[in-house]
């Protein structure tokens, strides 16, 4: 290891924030094993609990027609092709029956960017979910919905994201933002928000004292020097609101999709980047691993690489299924996985919170914080 990549993670692990150029140096110089050990001492530094959460929702994808053309994207179509859906109310309400059945808390629910659906057909939707389950959270409609409303319904932000909070919505996922760099995004999507905008809406909505999340999806056309701008708009953002609750990222899936030459990041390249996001972003409280796309093994060690978060049960997924990445884990698997970790598997909701309340983890939650060995590389 290079003398400069040893003092930029000794002064990651100390609590000194990471400039842009040495996040550029680490994407660069750092060794897959160096970046764990010292993003895994940061992540217990932030996390000395026992624990490691999870979570009990599911993605409801209430319709898959898109106005935009995202080449990566195997799931959205037109208006007209005849695999295009709308899901019907009395279908979303079952899914939402299923998990509630199976623990969950919340849904995830998003769509393309859909031309035709009426405003109030959005809001009705909420209230009608809420009349029927007021204790699940909504954690729907991802930024380029929230904008893709401004501008089809002529409203500002601040009305979009009022009545739509209003109606029941509880918090904002960080769908769609791929790398925030506009050259990459011009280069890859058609009718889609550009970087600025995106960032936009999580602003509006933190200043209304909601929540949010941020991903990235990396791996396709971006530079290393790219990946660090995406985290240090990210960053930025954090610094300016604090309404963002865990950072998520994950490798681009090939497979389907009109980049279907770009070759494949794998697991390595995954680790990396998620361990350099736990360095750079020291003020994005939490991590979340990305089982989903890397399988149940490589999420379990992402553990270790940063992240203090399994993710979601995942009860439904159809995004990146689409693509041809179809990794399933059970409730048993997740927690299995984290405690083969050496941690106590906690449910938490979209806030971070502790909602379970099971013997195993309230009798140990008086126990001894994680203990932070000192990296023998940077001794």
């Amino acid at each position: 290891m290079s003398s400069t990549v040893q003092e930029v993670l000794r002064a990651a692990v100390d609590g000194r924030r990471i400039t842009f150029d040495e996040g550029v140096i680490l994407m660069r110089e750092g060794r897959l094993h160096e970046l764990g050990r010292a993003a895994d001492a940061v992540c217990k530094r932030m996390h000395p609990e026992p624990f490691r959460t999870y979570n009990i929702d599911r993605n409801i994808n209430y319709s898959n027609v898109c106005a935009a053309v995202c080449d990566f994207c195997a799931f959205y179509r037109k208006i007209n092709d005849t695999e295009s859906y709308v899901l019907d109310t009395d279908v979303i309400l079952q899914k939402i029956k299923e998990t509630v059945e199976l623990g969950g808390d919340q849904i995830l629910m998003q769509g393309g960017l859909h031309p035709d659906l009426p405003w109030n057909w959005y809001l009705e939707l909420l209230r009608t979910i809420k009349s029927h389950y007021p204790n699940v959270n909504i954690h729907g409609f991802s930024p380029p919905e929230i904008h893709f409303f401004s501008k089809l319904y002529r409203m500002p932000l601040e009305q979009v994201l009022g009545e739509l909070k209003e109606a029941g919505l509880g918090s904002l996922p960080g769908g769609g933002g791929e790398i925030l760099v506009d050259r990459v995004r011009k280069a890859i999507t058609r009718g889609k928000v550009l970087t600025d905008d995106w960032l936009n809406v999580h602003r509006v909505w933190h200043q209304m004292g909601g929540k949010s999340s941020a991903t990235m999806m990396f791996g396709h056309i971006e530079t290393l020097e790219e990946r660090v701008e995406h985290m240090d708009r990210i960053r930025q953002l954090q610094d300016e609101t604090g309404g963002l609750t865990a950072f998520i990222s994950w490798t681009f899936q090939p497979e389907h999709t009109d980049m279907a030459e770009v070759p494949a990041a794998g697991a390595f390249e995954y680790l990396r980047v998620q361990a350099i996001s736990r360095l750079y972003l020291d003020n994005v409280p939490n991590i979340q691993s990305s089982w989903v796309t890397q399988g149940g093994k490589i999420g379990q060690v992402a553990l270790y690489f940063g992240a203090n978060d399994m993710g979601s049960l995942m009860i439904e997924e159809n995004v990146v299924s689409q693509a041809g990445t179809v990794h399933h884990l059970t409730l048993k698997e997740i927690q299995g996985a984290i405690r083969e970790s050496g941690y106590i598997p906690r449910q938490r909701n979209v806030f971070y919170e502790y909602i379970d309340h099971g013997p195993e983890a309230l009798a140990r939650v008086d126990t001894q914080p994680v203990k932070v060995n000192p990296l023998p590389i940077l001794n």
